[in-house]
This record gives structure tokens, sequence and C-alpha cells, in this order.
């Protein structure tokens, strides 16, 4: 790897990117022999890691168009690797293709007969749902929600590129006006993805809050990531004096927060269901609490709040390096565990059925991305150089 400190661009971006893309080829190849041995339970895991992926990409957009809305300066120095990791979407459309042959695998609203009166298999509560749940009514949207996550991530990397060449006033009002509308549709096309995507894996179940439930681990998962590329970057002494002690402190708070946030989110769900017990509502909690799921569902109370809470509620873990490291490589296996949570008892019902097969889709797509991702940030400076705000982030404080 040979960086330019003075241009802050790579002459050579190293040999990550394409270990990165081997390897993913190589675990996605694997992943073959999980689909011989038993589709479904392939297509289950596929669909938590693409997800899990995708959330990451999803959170660093939400972050970037953020920054723009909020004019913020502190985070200036973030935003070139922030929009590269946010820029990765037309993979993951790619990656969305085994989805749609998967359809029937994953989705009991997609079987033969479930809408037809006539059929042994005719639900009648699924056919109420006939407009939305039907198969071209769910590709038309999920390529409707893949548009919208491309075109306002390829104007924000456009008018990036536009201000590496020389800044203008104009291009500050440019952000500022893709991403406000974008962050509206954002906060749409995320939650209306959760319920194609997650919730109607089990269709006869139905949550509202279950939207924003899945936007603050995505946003959870795209700041985790952000934070362990860029101690990467500063392991291998590139933008070590840029991004200060200072950044990954405020970065450290906004995850604490969102620690906070997701698990209000969670329990809030939870605890309305579990106060109405109502048997349209309750059922999807009881599988997820039977059998060898309890341990999981355990394991994400402690794992995924208590532990990071007490771990990040003192101001010197949220500024030791070591330590942000651990906690944030943590919370996003947390991440991984609890879209594993959402969507493997849908089927498995009678309890969890891992094999190491299950990690072949999760590593796989992630090095694809990881080498997409990798081949952005690496063929343009790694810091906003003409932005007016550059020299004040870089001195940023916290107060």
């Amino acid at each position: 790897m040979n960086f330019d400190s003075t241009t802050y661009t790579f002459k050579d971006p190293g040999k990550i990117g394409i270990i990165s893309l081997v390897v993913g080829v190589v675990f996605l190849g694997i992943s073959v022999i999980g689909y011989m041995n038993d589709s479904a339970h392939f297509y289950l895991n596929y669909l938590t890691a693409l997800i899990f992926w995708l959330s990451v990409s999803l959170g660093c957009l939400f972050f970037t168009m953020l920054h723009h809305i909020t004019q913020a300066n502190w985070s200036t120095v973030l935003r070139k690797v922030s929009e590269a990791l946010a820029s990765a979407f037309p993979l993951f459309l790619i990656l969305f293709i085994p989805i749609i042959f998967g359809l029937h695998d994953l989705f009991h609203w997609s079987h033969e007969g479930i809408m037809d009166p006539a059929s042994e298999n005719f639900d009648a509560l699924l056919a109420k749902k006939e407009g939305f749940l039907n198969p071209v009514f769910f590709y038309i949207r999920s390529a409707g929600y893949f548009a919208i996550w491309i075109i306002f991530s390829f104007l924000l990397n456009k008018s990036s590129a536009e201000q590496d060449k020389a800044h203008t006033p104009a291009l500050s009002r440019r952000f500022r006006k893709i991403s406000a509308p974008g962050i509206i549709l954002f906060a749409l096309s995320s939650t209306f993805a959760s319920f194609d995507w997650l919730m109607a894996l089990d269709a006869h179940w139905f949550s509202t809050i279950f939207g924003v439930y899945y936007f603050s681990g995505a946003f959870l998962s795209g700041l985790t990531f952000l934070v362990i590329v860029l101690l990467y970057l500063r392991k291998n002494g590139i933008l070590k004096n840029e991004v200060t002690i200072e950044h990954y402190h405020d970065l450290m708070k906004l995850i604490f927060g969102f620690i906070i946030f997701w698990s209000y989110m969670a329990f809030s769900q939870y605890f309305l269901i579990w106060y109405a017990n109502l048997p349209e509502e309750n059922f999807w909690f009881l599988y997820r609490w039977d059998n060898s799921w309890e341990p999981i569902s355990l394991l994400l109370i402690f794992g995924h709040f208590v532990f990071p809470f007490i771990a990040l509620i003192f101001r010197a873990s949220k500024r030791f390096t070591p330590v942000i490291f651990f906690m944030c490589s943590w919370i996003l296996i947390m991440r991984y565990v609890d879209l594993y949570w959402l969507v493997l008892p849908t089927h498995y019902k009678d309890g969890v059925h891992f094999s190491i097969l299950d990690l072949a889709p999760l590593i796989g797509i992630g090095g694809l991305f990881f080498f997409y991702f990798w081949r952005q940030l690496t063929s343009k400076p790694v810091l906003a150089l003409k932005d007016p705000t550059l020299e004040k982030s870089m001195k940023f404080l916290n107060s």
C-alpha cells in the first residue's frame, strides 16, 4: 500500500482489495454446497448476509446525508470514507438477483394457491393482502428501493468529485438540496424494504415500529464499520493526524446513543405485543423464545444492549482505540446475530439449525462488498480537500 500524504490519494491500493475479491468469490462458491444440500436454508442465510452488508451501506448513506443537512463541521474528515461505503448499491442490486429465484423458498405468501379460494393451500388472511403481497409488485418495489439508494449515492458522489476539482458555494447548496429530499425517501424506502424483505417472511405478523427498529440497527452497522475502516487506515498511517481521537469520541457517542435507541425500539415492540397478548401478534416472539432460540434472544439482550451500554458509558472507553475497535467489532457481530434472529426462526421454529456453511454467504458477500468499497475509496482523495469546513473539522475538539 502506497499513500501520498500530500494529495491524500493512493498510488498503490495494495492487495487487500484483490484478497477480499478472491475470498468473496471462493466463499460464494462454497455457498453453492449449502444450496445443493438445502436450498431453503441457503436462501435464508443468503438473505441474512445480504441485508447485513446492505445495512452498512444504508447506514453510511444516512450518515452522509445527515452531515450535509446539518452542515456539520466535525464530520467533514469522515465524509469521503462514508461516501465510498455508501456507493455499493449497484453491487447489492446484482447480489439481490438470487433472492428472486429464492422467492418461493423464502416467502410463504408466494406459494401456489395461497391466494386462491379454490386451492387447498388457501390462506384467507394472506388473501386480503394480495394487492401488496404479490411477486410482480414485490419486484417493482425492490427495484424502486435500489433506484432511490443508487440515485442519491451517485448524486452525492458526483458532487463530491466536482468539489475535488474546485469548490463553489453552489456545491454546498447542492449537497443540501440532494440530501433533504434524499433523507425523506431514504426513510420511506428503508422502512418498506424492511417490511418486504424481513417482516413479510412471516406475513401473518405485523409491527408498525419494525421499520424504525431496522433503521436503528442499520445506522449502527454503518457507524461501526466506518470506525473499523478508519482504524485500519490509521494503523497504516493514513488519516492518522486528520481523524483524531476527538472524531472517534464523537462517533462512539453516536454509537452509544443508537445502542440505546435500538434497544428502546426493540423493547417497545416487544412490550406492546406482550401487554396486548393478542394471538395474531405474540406468536412471533414465542417462536423466538422456544427451544434453542431462547439463548439467542438472551444474547441480544445482554450482548447488544447491556454489555455495550456498560462498556461505552465511560468517557475513557470512547477515546481508547483498542477498546473502540473491540466494541465496534462486537456490535457489528451483534448486528448479524440480530438479523439472523429475525430471519431464521420464520422457517425453523423448532430451534437453531446452524452450521459452518451458514457463514459462507456472509463472508462471500462481505468480500465482494469490501472489494467494491476499497476500489471506490482508493480511486479518489480520501479527504474532501476543497471543502471549506475541512480545516475546522481537523481542529475539532470535544467540549
